[in-house]
């Protein structure tokens, strides 16, 4: 990250990701379309301020039902806040094709002060 990214946010008044408990959440899906579903719905309904997948699969190893498999799958990346996780992971399982859908939260820890003031303007 620049040195000016987080001089803003320690100017701002102490680090702004908690201010709003920014939170960034990982979602591997079958297929591009799948995530683009998904994504469209969870921004639409203010869920999530932003979704971002490629079109490149990666590639995924996992045990699933005691075997060890692998697939080529989609990496959805939704940036949200904590407090509408819940609803965010309920939707997310209401619309995933898996049966043990990946929804994995981070929290942002740092980050430009007016995209994350943009991310939580855009989840209430």
């Amino acid at each position: 990250m620049e040195e000016g990214v987080l001089e803003e946010v320690t100017r701002a008044g102490g680090n702004m990701a908690n201010k709003f408990r920014a939170i960034v959440v990982l979602v591997t899906c079958k297929s591009p379309a799948e995530a683009r579903r998904i994504a469209l719905a969870l921004v639409r309904k203010r869920m999530a301020a932003c979704g971002n997948f490629q079109s490149t699969p990666v590639a995924s190893i996992y045990r699933w039902k005691g075997s060890v498999e692998s697939a080529k799958e989609t990496l959805l990346i939704l940036k949200t806040t904590r407090n509408r996780f819940r609803k965010l992971e309920k939707e997310i399982r209401r619309l995933h094709s898996y049966q043990v859908p990946e929804i994995i939260a981070l929290p942002i820890i740092s980050g430009s002060r007016k995209y994350l003031n943009w991310l939580a303007e855009n989840v209430r």
